[in-house]
C-alpha cells in the first residue's frame, strides 16, 4: 500500500463505486469531470493504496429462501488468546456466519450475524454446528423481525 492523499475526485469515484459497482470506466469518468484514462489511473492507484478492497455482487438471499436473520452473542469461557483463536477458526468454517466480531460492552465475548432458511434450519445451525464448540458457555439469540436499512457503503463524510 502507497501512501496517497485523496482530493474530492477520489472521494467521488470512491462514493460512486461502492454504491455502483458495475459503473462501467466511461461512464465514471463522466460522473466525476475525468477522461477515462485519467479516471483509470485514479482507480488502479486507490486499488494499490488500499482504499478498494475488492469488488463483489450483492446476491439477494430471498431469491435463495434465506429468508431469518438472527443475531447471536456468545461468550466463551476464557479470553485466552488461544481459545479466542481456536473460535474465530471454527466460527469461519460456517457459511451461515455471514459477520463474526469480538465485542465489548455486553456480557458476550463475540457477535454472530447468521442468515439461515427458517427457524428449523438455525435450529440445526445452533445445535449441530454452534453448540459443538468446547470453549462456549452462553449464547443469546435475537431475531431480525424488520430490516430498517442495511448498507454496504461506508461512510465517507
Amino acid at each position: 500500500m502507497t501512501n496517497l492523499v485523496l482530493d474530492p475526485t477520489d472521494f467521488a469515484i470512491l462514493s460512486l463505486l461502492q454504491t455502483h459497482g458495475r459503473l462501467s470506466n466511461q461512464d465514471l469518468a463522466a460522473k466525476v469531470n475525468l477522461s477515462p484514462s485519467p479516471c483509470s489511473r485514479r482507480v488502479k492507484s486507490l486499488e494499490e493504496a488500499g482504499y478498494i478492497n475488492g469488488y463483489a455482487t450483492l446476491l439477494n438471499p430471498e431469491q435463495f429462501n434465506l429468508k431469518l436473520t438472527v443475531y447471536i452473542q456468545v461468550r466463551l469461557a476464557k479470553h485466552a488468546s488461544d481459545v479466542l483463536n481456536a473460535f474465530e477458526l471454527f466460527i469461519s468454517e460456517y457459511d451461515e456466519v455471514q459477520e463474526c466480531c469480538l465485542i465489548t460492552g455486553s456480557e458476550a465475548d463475540y457477535q454472530l450475524k447468521v442468515l439461515v432458511k427458517d427457524m428449523e434450519d438455525y435450529k440445526e445451525f445452533l445445535l449441530n454446528k454452534l453448540t459443538t464448540n468446547p470453549h462456549i458457555v452462553g449464547i443469546q439469540s435475537s431475531f431480525v423481525l424488520k430490516k430498517v436499512k442495511s448498507t454496504t457503503a461506508i461512510p465517507m463524510g
